[in-house]
Parts: structure tokens; C-alpha cells; sequence
């Protein structure tokens, strides 16, 4: 019997050393040069084991960044109430989000429609990413009547929660009315913001959010990163 190729020797160490939590999930590996080097091989052959890795979905190469191990899956649950902390707590992942843009603007004829609102007048938005631990799942974007919540992007500033924000405002529970749910593909900026090779597969949610009454208080559309999020439909309490 011959003997097996090197690069199988090599994807064996590396799945070993990925296994063993040598690399973690999210982590960059060595590049192929550092590789063929360590293992006393030429590229080709690097590039070969690392492919492997690659098929079984191990790791993921990022056009110009290098090769990175795959992150588990978040589950993230979409019920009538969807709240991003306590979703990423009972996955086990440790919740982050940051700001990227805060304005006030008049809606736009969709997002009057969604929140039942006449074109042209004003609305809050809140645009972000959402990490768990430390790597970016999703991108969003929130859009919250102004009328109702005139002192929404200060509370948002401080608390970075949108439950908490609506709390400062007397809105102690609101629930999710509607969720529709797209296959997409990432556009270079939203492949930037996610850290994804462009074209990379996305999921895109459109959701509405009402209060205790039905009206609509929040329209949102966020867009998660395919690999890292499985998205969960269930009813909730």
C-alpha cells in the first residue's frame, strides 16, 4: 500500500490543532508560506490541505485577509419576542453591539408604510453591527417612530439596547408582528461591515415590532452572516 499524500498529513495536524483549540473559532491560521516552512513541503501542497479544510467546512479563506477557522453557528431564535442579549446568552456567546450610524430623517415611503406612518414624517435610525464574542454576526438596521419616542438615539447612546430604550420611553414589552426572512448575497460594503469575502451568503430578516396595542414601534431589516448564524423560527412567550 503507498503511501498517503503529505497534505493529508498536514489538514490532519491542523484539524487536530483547531480541535484541540490551538486555533479558536474565528482565528487567522498561518499563511501557506509560514505552513510550507513549518511542515517542510512546498505551497502547492499547503494550499491542497488547506482546500480539504476548506470542503469540510472548517475553515473559510478571505480574498486578501488569508485563511480563518469557521465559527460555530450562533442560534438565534425568531419568535414574538426576539431580544438580541438574551438570544446570544442562552447560545453561550458573549453579546456585543456596536453603533455605526444614528440620525433623524423623514421616513421613506416603506417605512412609513411599515409603521403606519404618512411619508415624510420623521423617524429615528439606528444602524449597527452585532457581535458574538467578539466576531460580527450581523449587520442592522432599526427604524423607530420620532413622534413616540422623541429622546430615542440619546437613550440608544447610552444603553446601546433597544429594550432599554424603549423602557426610558414607558414601553415596558413589545413583540415581533411580522418576520420575513431572504436568501442574499453580501454587497462589498456589507461584506466589509461582516468581515465576509463579497458575494459570501447572507440572510436578510424584514421584521415589524408592536407594543402592547399593535401599533408599530420599530421596523427593522438586518442582514446576519450565513455561516455564523442559524436562524430558528418558534413561538415564544
Amino acid at each position: 500500500m503507498g503511501r498517503s499524500p503529505l497534505w493529508t498529513a498536514i489538514r490532519d495536524r491542523l484539524s487536530e490543532e483547531i480541535a484541540d483549540g490551538h486555533y479558536g473559532p474565528g482565528d487567522k491560521l498561518p499563511t501557506e508560506l509560514q505552513l510550507a516552512e513549518r511542515f517542510g513541503v512546498n505551497r502547492h501542497t499547503v494550499r491542497r490541505a488547506l482546500a480539504d479544510l476548506a470542503e469540510a467546512g472548517t475553515v473559510h479563506a478571505r480574498r486578501g485577509a488569508g485563511v480563518f477557522v469557521r465559527h460555530r453557528p450562533t442560534l438565534y431564535p425568531i419568535g414574538r419576542r426576539v431580544r438580541f442579549h438574551q438570544n446570544l446568552m442562552a447560545a453561550g456567546r458573549i453579546p456585543e453591539k456596536r453603533i455605526l450610524h444614528l440620525e433623524t430623517r423623514a421616513a421613506g415611503p416603506e417605512e412609513a408604510e411599515a409603521l403606519g406612518l404618512t411619508e415624510g414624517d420623521e423617524v429615528h435610525i439606528y444602524e449597527g453591527l452585532s457581535l458574538a464574542d467578539g466576531a460580527p454576526i450581523a449587520l442592522f438596521r432599526s427604524v423607530f417612530p420620532a413622534a413616540l419616542f422623541p429622546d430615542m438615539l440619546r437613550a440608544l447612546q447610552e444603553t446601546q439596547s433597544v429594550t432599554a430604550a424603549f423602557k426610558a420611553h414607558g414601553l415596558a414589552d413589545y413583540t415581533r408582528a411580522r418576520t420575513e426572512i431572504t436568501a442574499k448575497t453580501a454587497q462589498p460594503t456589507l461584506a466589509a461591515h461582516l468581515q465576509l469575502p463579497a458575494g459570501a451568503a447572507i440572510l436578510r430578516t424584514i421584521s415589524v415590532n408592536v407594543d402592547g396595542d399593535g401599533r408599530p414601534v420599530e421596523y427593522g431589516r438586518t442582514w446576519f452572516a450565513g455561516d455564523r448564524v442559524a436562524l430558528t423560527m418558534g413561538e415564544d412567550g
